[in-house]
């Protein structure tokens, strides 16, 4: 069995290479390679292996891309640091996925797997890529460098009680301390960079995470007035359009 290693750690493709070994003694490894030009020019040069280890994320951007310029036609273990509820899109088309750190077990369910479909039959790889990109989780923002004078401050986004403008310019307020934060990005972009699990915009001035929501009271014309911790130094009232999906986002429904 010979197996083609993509991983652009050194060390998780030194210990797939002593994994492999022990659980198959008789495979071969024909390489580490690091990036997607790399496998690339290997796959344009060799013939195709029996099989690939692929990790998701290489040192020039995501294993994807290969599919996108080549036609694999050798069967794909991929490995990946995603959680396992996201990895169920990976069992499809009989093609396995490996969690990091990797374990001797699971390595060897994942080859028994290859042995048993994957000699006789190529993935249908195009399908497989449509559905893997429909279920990968976003890589929303977690941490936000915000510079005040000629320092710096690393603000956690799970102590970002809410943002909002003023004059033009944009504000984080610290759950912790209370303090106010400007920031480099207006609330158009940070709605597309907060997780929505966590982050409502409920106006055109208010993006709030939900830790932040001390009470909340009916308002006029079905709108929704929201009290926080820390306080604001204004109201802040839940639009009239944004009152039902407010109250699907409270509850945990997708918005």
């Amino acid at each position: 069995m010979k197996i083609l290693i993509v991983e652009d750690e050194q060390a998780a493709a030194r210990r797939l290479e002593k994994l492999l070994l022990e659980i198959a003694p008789e495979t071969e490894i024909l390489g580490h390679l690091e990036s997607v030009e790399a496998c690339l020019n290997w796959l344009q040069q060799h013939p195709a292996p029996d099989l690939m280890l692929l990790d998701i994320h290489l040192a020039d951007g995501s294993s994807f891309e290969i599919f996108e310029h080549l036609k694999v036609t050798c069967p794909v273990i991929f490995t990946t640091a995603y959680d396992e509820y996201a990895l169920q899109a990976f069992k499809v088309n009989a093609v396995d996925y490996l969690l990091k750190p990797i374990k001797s077990v699971e390595l060897a369910a994942a080859l028994d797997k290859y042995k048993q479909l994957f000699q006789q039959n190529t993935p249908d790889f195009a399908a497989l890529l449509e559905h893997i990109r429909k279920q990968e989780a976003p890589n929303y923002l977690r941490r936000m460098l915000i510079r005040l004078g000629n320092s710096i401050k690393l603000i956690d986004m799970s102590d970002a009680a809410f943002f909002y403008t003023k004059d033009k310019i944009t504000f984080l307020i610290a759950h912790s301390t209370g303090k106010r934060f400007p920031v480099d990005y207006p609330l158009d972009k940070l709605e597309t960079m907060l997780d929505p699990k966590d982050f409502f915009r409920i106006n055109r001035q208010f993006i709030l995470r939900i830790n932040a929501i001390k009470e909340m009271q009916p308002y006029s014309k079905s709108r929704i007035k929201v009290e926080t911790t820390p306080a604001a130094d204004q109201e802040i009232i839940v639009s009239t359009e944004r009152a039902a999906t407010f109250k699907r986002w409270l509850v945990g429904e997708a918005v």
